[in-house]
């Protein structure tokens, strides 16, 4: 599995477009991103195993609510499965709670992404609830793996991304308007 520290692989996927746009229907909903996408933001790229399912719906709306939080931080979020983008139009089309879904659902069906992220349930052959924050030079920051029943937190997840973009020591539950630790007057009081 690729970590904090390793580069993000390039991707070019298909993918049902946030907003109104996703709900144009099929030759107007979908759109192409790829690595490419989004030059110089930082990404939040999170995995679920299946549409139509039971928890994955209500990581994806969370992380949807947080879409506007996440852009004024300049971050984008794009959601990925392995199944095909008319899959996951279908069912923003039939689930009330996506049916206002503001970010992209990448349609990962070759699982050359996940393949190449190391994600894949070895039993199940989906994505595990896999986790990205990636900087803007591309490089993998955070990585958070939930197993397939257990849904994630996605404001944890902006606390992270605040986190990661104040470049300072961050302690436990620190979040974001918070002193960072100083070094130097830890030794200080230590002294």
């Amino acid at each position: 599995m690729l970590t904090v520290g390793d580069k993000f692989p390039s991707f070019d996927l298909t993918a049902v477009k946030g907003g109104d746009e996703g709900l144009g229907g099929p030759g107007k909903s979908f759109t192409q991103i790829t690595s490419e996408s989004d030059a110089g933001k930082w990404k939040i790229v999170f995995f679920w195993p299946k549409d139509f399912t039971f928890i994955c719906p209500t990581e994806i709306a969370a992380f949807g609510k947080l879409a506007g939080e996440f852009a004024d931080r300049d971050a984008v979020v794009y959601g990925v499965s392995t199944d095909s983008e008319f899959v996951h139009l279908n069912w923003r089309v039939h689930n009330a709670d996506l049916k206002d879904l503001p970010i992209p659902m990448l349609a990962d069906v070759k699982r050359e992404l996940s393949t190449a992220l190391g994600i894949l349930d070895k039993n199940a052959g989906v994505a595990l609830r896999a986790t990205f924050v990636v900087d803007p030079e591309g490089t993998i920051q955070h990585v958070g793996i939930n197993g397939l029943n257990v849904g994630r937190n996605p404001q944890e997840t902006l606390r992270i991304l605040d986190a990661l973009q104040t470049d300072e020591l961050c302690p436990c539950n620190w979040t974001k308007g918070e002193d960072a630790l100083k070094p130097q007057e830890l030794f200080e009081k230590a002294a």
